[in-house]
């Protein structure tokens, strides 16, 4: 049986619903769903393009290791990064708050085309896709282009399990 989660910008009010991929990133997946929910402040990608993501302390009692991995998400891809301490530099981590932790789990979403997971300072950085937006990408779209345009502060990223 499917599951689903909820994906929301609290503060534009726009959700959409990702089935996940249990199939193709079965640990990632539940790794995820035991964690739910989660929530935290969102960013807009300087270098993907076409995401945005919130970062978590870490949650997994074991982290789920690299499964169904991109380096070119599409359009309505979910995708799980984990980064430990020392690959993100101190100034990014002071900027989002996140310079005490001993890594973290960047969450995204990732709503337009043409998206590369390239980072100028440490290459090439593929993620697992664990879920796929089946409802609401393009309101979700353009809330997230929003995001992009009119800014992100004050404005979270919210991810809930979906009963339907």
């Amino acid at each position: 049986m499917p599951r689903y989660l909820s994906i929301t910008l609290e503060k534009r009010g726009v959700s959409c619903v990702a089935e996940l991929l249990d199939k193709d990133a079965p640990r990632t997946c539940e790794a995820v769903w035991q964690a739910l929910p989660q929530v935290g402040p969102v960013h807009h990608a300087k270098y993907a393009r076409n995401e945005v993501y919130t970062m978590v302390p870490r949650f997994a009692e074991e982290e789920p290791g690299q499964e169904n991995p991109t380096v070119t998400p599409i359009p309505g891809d979910v995708v799980y990064f984990s980064f430990p301490g020392g690959m993100l530099d101190r100034a990014f981590k002071e900027e989002k708050g996140i310079h005490e932790l001993p890594g973290v789990i960047d969450l995204a979403i990732f709503y337009g085309r043409n998206n590369l997971l390239l980072n100028g300072d440490v290459g090439w950085v593929p993620g697992n896709v664990y879920a796929t937006i089946v409802e609401g990408l393009d309101r979700m779209a353009e809330a997230c282009n929003d995001v992009w345009r009119s800014g992100s502060v004050g404005e979270t990223l919210r991810y809930d399990r979906y009963e339907g």
